[in-house]
């Protein structure tokens, strides 16, 4: 009986052995996604941040870059949107801080024109 006992004792290493593999596997590919999508956002900013360089002023990439700061995903929304004009033949590089200020206001949600009414 002991035979047969090393025989499984074997079998179910050999079978935890492959689970292991496997999963090293998958966690391997995973990371090599995740390294993938990591370079290609960092080259997506980084083209859009050159694109910048040529389409605004030195004045509205500080104002740009100040908002960067305070609410990151915001300012990757006004990059996108200043491409799109672009892209789109909306406006004439460079664009001014005016101008850029301008395109800030008609897309914020400004707090000037909330309302309160009383019941």
């Amino acid at each position: 009986m002991s035979a047969s006992n090393d025989d499984e004792l074997a079998m179910l290493r050999h079978q935890r052995k492959l689970e292991l593999q496997k999963q090293l596997e998958a966690q391997a590919s995973k990371q090599v996604e995740a390294e993938f999508a990591e370079q290609k956002k960092q080259i997506e900013n980084s083209a859009i941040d050159s694109a910048m360089r040529k389409l605004l002023t030195p004045d509205a990439r500080s104002r740009l870059a100040t908002i960067s700061m305070a609410t990151p995903e915001r300012s990757n929304q006004i990059k996108n949107t200043i491409v799109q004009l672009y892209e789109n033949k909306t406006f004439t590089p460079p664009m001014s801080d005016e101008q850029l200020k301008k395109l800030l206001l008609s897309q914020s949600k400004s707090r000037h024109s909330a309302s309160i009414r009383r019941i």
